[in-house]
């Protein structure tokens, strides 16, 4: 351990040796969700990708030796708990990833409520179901690792995130209070912001993106996010930075800036 671990130590236990250890991906299919399976099983993790497409997580499979593909939709609780008992049933889950996403831009002249509750089934409620299936096991063994993939879209009200951004400050808000309240029985979580990452979901903005990075590089940054021990991963930091400078401006302040980030 290092002086400054001793004097001030990481929120969560430092994830580095990979090797053996079985990762649940919920939402693996494409964008950060596959790049950071790949990345944890080129360091020998035993991966698990879920989601909706089964072609793309049997081609995931074909080209990760090793890794296992399990089709779900996140958003229906019966097929979530019968995948976490499949898998418990195989052995203990070291790290839990819900990446699971939907998005569309919308503004308020343009409300779509039915697609907005889309939005909370999918990045809100399915993480939930996912808490729901492995969260016994997980204290049950006094161990393990649960991420939720978040957005900087979560830190304030921002232009064409009328149905995204509650969502995602839902899910932050949710992984705070997890930490307060597993920290002391051996779990480590974590919230993961992303910026923005060429995804499917992000290549239908007709905005400027700025600090747009690539899966295979926001992937590394979670890496290095759960090697440091970190609560919150944010990136890239020049974008993220900014955004949560944001947070803290005045409300006058705030809004003037905030009208101006797209047309």
């Amino acid at each position: 351990m290092s002086l400054f671990d001793a004097i001030l130590p990481p929120l969560n236990p430092r994830q580095v040796d990979w090797a053996g250890k079985t990762v649940w991906i919920v939402g693996a299919s494409s964008g950060i969700g596959e790049a950071t399976a790949a990345a944890l099983h080129a360091q020998g993790a035993r991966v698990v990708v879920s989601a909706r497409k089964v072609q793309s997580l049997n081609a995931f499979v074909k080209k990760h030796p090793g890794s296992q593909a399990l089709a779900l939709d996140a958003t229906q609780p019966q097929a979530v708990h019968a995948a976490a008992q499949q898998l418990l049933a195989q052995g203990p889950l070291d790290c839990v990833v819900y990446c699971a996403g939907h998005y569309t831009a919308m503004r308020a002249d343009a409300l779509d409520v039915a697609d907005m509750v889309r939005h909370s089934e999918v990045n809100y409620i399915g993480a939930l179901y996912v808490l729901e299936a492995v969260l016994p096991a997980l204290l049950a063994r006094g161990s393990g690792h649960i991420s939720l993939v978040g957005s900087v879209a979560g830190y304030r009200g921002l232009p064409n995130s009328l149905a995204y951004g509650p969502t995602k400050a839902a899910l932050i808000n949710l992984t705070e209070t997890l930490y307060l309240d597993l920290r002391s029985k051996g779990l480590g979580v974590s919230i993961i912001n992303p910026g923005f990452v060429q995804t499917p979901l992000t290549a239908a903005n007709e905005f400027p993106m700025p600090a747009l990075l690539t899966p295979e590089q926001a992937a590394q940054a979670i890496l290095q996010g759960w090697a440091k021990g970190a609560f919150e991963i944010h990136f890239p930091k020049r974008f993220t930075l900014w955004l949560k400078g944001m947070r803290i401006m005045p409300n006058r302040l705030f809004f003037q800036l905030a009208g101006r980030l797209t047309p």
